[in-house]
C-alpha cells in the first residue's frame, strides 16, 4: 500500500481528503502492541489496555468498516516492541516512557498522541535481611530489572537521587516475572518496580522499605500512546477514531465510581491479587493518574526523562519532545466525545513540583 507525506495531504480539499481516507482504510489491520505485564495464562497490558482488549472496544468501532484490529502483547515488553515497529510488523503500541524514548532516539519515526498514565509510584523490593533500607545502600548490589524499560529509567532516577549510577550496582537482565522469582529465591538482592512487588511482600518473601512516594516522586513512571508516522500519513481517520476510543476508556477509569471495577478487571487479567492492584492506586487520583493530556506536567517529567536517558547513555543525544508531540488529534477527540472539560491540566502532582518535572 502506498503511504502518502503529509504535504500531499495538505494540498487536498477536506472532501476529498476524506474520501481517499477513508478508501486508504478499506482492508485495514491495526496493529497494536502492549507489554504483558500479566503473571498468569492471560494477557495484561495495563488498566487501559485491559479495559480496551477485554471489551473490545476498539474491534467494536472499528466493525462497520470492516477494519481489523489485533492485539500484541510482548512478555518482552517495550525492547521487543521498538524491534518490531522498526520491522514495520506494528502501527500503533502503549508504552512506558523509556521504551518510547528509546524507540524515537533510535531512528523509529513515531509520533506520541497522548498520555496514558502517569505518577504511577515505583517501590523498592529487598529481600529480608538485606540490610537494604536506603537508596544508598543499594551500591553493589545484585538488582534485578528489564533493561529498556520504565523500570530500568526509574531505577536510574532513584539512585541518581542518591548520588548513585548505574554502574554502582550489579543490575542482573530480567524480565518482569523472572525479577519476582529471584527475589522469592534469593538470587537477587532487590529491584525497583511498581506494585506489583506488594503481591510478594503480601507473602512476607521481601520487604518495601520506602517507595517514590518518600522520594518526592522520584522512580515514578509514565506511559503514552505511540503511532508510526507511516500510519499516521496513511490512515488520519482511522488515527482519530483510534485516540477517540481510547478516550473515552480512559475517561471511564478516571471515574472514582469505577476505582473497584477497574481493580478487578486488572486481577482477572494479571492473576495479582485484588489487593495489591488496589495498593497501586491507593490515594491516587484517578482523574490525574488516567489525564490523557499532554500537559505541563507530563511533557515536563518526559523532557527530563530524554535528558536522564541521554546524560546515562541509554540513548545517544536527547531530542526535541515538542517535534515528537503530535497534540492535534487528541485536540479534536476531546472535542468530539465533549470531553474536553473531564481533566485539567496539571502543572504539579503531590510530590512533583513544577520545578523538578520541568528540569
Amino acid at each position: 500500500m502506498k503511504r502518502f507525506g503529509a504535504k500531499y495531504w495538505l494540498a487536498l480539499p477536506l472532501a476529498a481528503l476524506m474520501a481517499l481516507a477513508h478508501a486508504q482504510d478499506q482492508n485495514l489491520t491495526i496493529r497494536i502492541a502492549a507489554p504483558d505485564l500479566s503473571a498468569g495464562d492471560k494477557v495484561s497490558g495495563g488498566p487501559l489496555a485491559d479495559v480496551l482488549h477485554t471489551r473490545h472496544l476498539l474491534e467494536d468501532a472499528f466493525a462497520a468498516d470492516d477494519i481489523e484490529v489485533q492485539w500484541h502483547f510482548f512478555k518482552g515488553a517495550g525492547p521487543l516492541i521498538n524491534e518490531a515497529m522498526s520491522n514495520d510488523q506494528l502501527d500503533v503500541a502503549f508504552l512506558g516512557d523509556l521504551a518510547s524514548i528509546i524507540g524515537r532516539a533510535s531512528g523509529l519515526n513515531t509520533r506520541l498522541l497522548m498520555a496514558t498514565g502517569r505518577a504511577s509510584n515505583g517501590y523498592l523490593g529487598v529481600v529480608p535481611g538485606s540490610g537494604i533500607a536506603r537508596i544508598e545502600d543499594l551500591k553493589g548490589k545484585r538488582v534485578g530489572i528489564l533493561r529498556g524499560t520504565a523500570d530500568h529509567l526509574a531505577l536510574i532516577d532513584v539512585l541518581s537521587s542518591a548520588g548513585l549510577a548505574e554502574r554502582d550496582v550489579k543490575v542482573i537482565n530480567l524480565d518482569f516475572n523472572a525479577v519476582n522469582s529471584a527475589l522469592a529465591a534469593r538470587q537477587i538482592d532487590a529491584s525497583w518496580a511498581p506494585a506489583r512487588l506488594f503481591a510478594l511482600k503480601n507473602k512476607g518473601l521481601i520487604e518495601i522499605p520506602l517507595g517514590s512516594q518518600q522520594l518526592d516522586g522520584r522512580g515514578a513512571g509514565q506511559g503514552g500512546l505511540i503511532v508510526t508516522q507511516a500510519f499516521l500519513d496513511a490512515h488520519p481517520q482511522a488515527a482519530q477514531r483510534l485516540v477517540e476510543v481510547v478516550l473515552q476508556a480512559q475517561h471511564w477509569l478516571s471515574q472514582e465510581a469505577n476505582r473497584q471495577a477497574q481493580i478487578d478487571l486488572s486481577a482477572a487479567q494479571s492473576s495479582y491479587p485484588p489487593a495489591v492492584l488496589s495498593q497501586a492506586l491507593q490515594g491516587g487520583d484517578l482523574s490525574f493518574v488516567y489525564s490523557p493530556l499532554l500537559d505541563s506536567y507530563y511533557l515536563g517529567v518526559l523532557r527530563k526523562d530524554v535528558k536522564l536517558a541521554a546524560a546515562t547513555r541509554l540513548i545517544r543525544k536527547p531530542f526535541d519532545v515538542d517535534q515528537w508531540v503530535e497534540p492535534a488529534l487528541l485536540q479534536r477527540a476531546l472535542q468530539r466525545t465533549q470531553l474536553s472539560d473531564a481533566w485539567k491540566p496539571a502543572n504539579g502532582y503531590r510530590w512533583a513540583s513544577t520545578e523538578e518535572t520541568a528540569q
